[in-house]
């Protein structure tokens, strides 16, 4: 066949694919018990019923199953897909930073197409991933995971993160010319470059857009952990954004970082450890939502004292360890709204729902915790009226455990059943 003729025929058969809906077929749910939002009690026996990947009835009571295939989830609590708004999908924990001179492209591909099928059983059928490792992998995930063609949640992603030059998120500890090969290509010094990286990024199919507004715990550099980014820079970032129809997410852990990132306009503000009264004002004021990611400070903070990591990221690791445990407690306090993520890559993949008991820890009740994960982070997604609910209409995106997670939130570490925009992940 003529090169082309081949080029096209293929072409054609990859449309034909992605075309495909997630299921032709009527799919009925028997369920012990459906909680069908953070606001809802359990109901009691109940049938759902998906056709083509979205959720077309919910009947309370025995209701008779007229389905092409009936799933069997009478022993367990159904509820929704929870969402996790910070992971890192082609990443897996490491201390070893010099790894980025020596791993290929291709292999971060493979790890995020492993994560994504862990994440997915472990509950999560949508996720926001924060930063990958290398250009495509993660807008191609996004495609494989609607398509079918990998298992695996939903995925909203930044792709490359914007930094600064010399910054968190720049590549930092190697010779020059080796930094240089490893560049991302998306730091930035001064409005006009920063808003360009902006534009570079919604080019190339990012979703949203990732800074690092402060300095941060696991990168080479010890510039401290306080603002990187000027005002001008962030507001320009942010500004961009807006125009392109994109939010900002901003890993943010000093104060002042944090509070400067709100005034800019940012949407999110991931990690915020420092968080004051100033801070958690300015956040309120341009209604700036928390992402805690605690599970991220519980997993770097088991390699401290091993040699895991090198005695810069040590040094930070404590400087920020004694703050870790009181971040949901301090926003609490100041009224910050709180959605759930976790920065899964920082610890492994799979184990993402231990950041429940955390947030319970914190002072947040079972149900406002199960909220952050499902109506909460769907809000902050901007897709209400898509995800967090099991509803007519929403994405047939549904996870079973045994138990009650408002009564014990721990049951969501164990999750029996996964499906994910209607198709079963094994």
């Amino acid at each position: 066949m003529h090169f082309k003729a081949l080029l096209a025929a293929t072409a054609a058969a990859v449309a034909a694919v992605s075309a495909v809906p997630a299921t032709a077929e009527t799919i009925a749910i028997r369920a012990g018990s459906v909680i069908v939002n953070a606001d809802s009690e359990p109901t009691g026996p109940a049938l759902i019923v998906v056709e083509d990947g979205k959720v077309v009835a919910v009947m309370e009571g025995a209701a008779e199953a007229v389905a092409d295939r009936v799933i069997d989830l009478s022993d367990k609590t159904v509820l929704p897909g929870l969402i996790d708004l910070h992971t890192h999908l082609s990443g897996d924990p490491s201390g070893e930073f010099w790894r980025a001179a020596t791993n290929p492209p291709e292999w971060y591909t493979l790890i995020a197409a492993k994560n994504a099928r862990i994440t997915a059983l472990a509950g999560f059928t949508t996720v926001r991933d924060l930063g990958s490792r290398t250009d495509q992998v993660t807008q191609s995930l996004r495609r494989a995971t609607e398509s079918g063609v990998t298992p695996g949640p939903r995925i909203v992603t930044s792709a490359r993160t914007i930094s600064i030059v010399g910054g968190h998120g720049d590549t930092n500890g190697f010779h020059k010319h080796v930094n240089d090969v490893l560049a991302s290509g998306f730091t930035c010094t001064g409005p006009l470059e920063c808003a360009e990286r902006v534009r570079t990024a919604s080019k190339y199919g990012a979703d949203l857009i990732k800074i690092t507004a402060t300095g941060g715990v696991l990168s080479q550099q010890g510039r401290g952990l306080e603002a990187h980014f000027t005002d001008a820079e962030m507001k320009s970032i942010v500004d961009t954004a807006e125009t392109l129809g994109l939010k900002v997410a901003a890993h943010a852990h000093g104060a002042r970082g944090i509070e400067a990132a709100a005034r800019a306009g940012v949407h999110t503000i991931e990690h915020g450890t420092y968080i004051d009264e100033a801070a958690a004002k300015a956040m309120n004021a341009n209604g700036t939502t928390l992402v805690p990611t605690l599970m991220a400070f519980e997993g770097i903070k088991k390699n401290l004292g091993t040699g895991f990591y090198t005695p810069v990221v040590e040094q930070k690791i404590q400087a920020v360890s004694e703050f870790a445990g009181t971040i949901v407690e301090r926003a609490l306090r100041y009224d910050v709204k709180i959605a759930f993520g976790t920065d899964a890559g920082v610890f492994p993949h799979g184990e993402n729902a231990g950041e429940f008991a955390l947030m319970v820890a914190g002072g947040m009740s079972p149900r406002e915790a199960l909220a952050s994960a499902t109506t909460g982070a769907a809000e902050v997604l901007g897709m209400e009226d898509q995800l967090g609910r099991i509803a007519p209409g929403y994405s047939a995106d549904i996870i079973a455990v045994d138990g009650n997670p408002l009564a014990d939130v721990s049951v969501l570490e164990d999750v029996g059943f996964v499906m994910v925009r209607g198709r079963v992940i094994d």
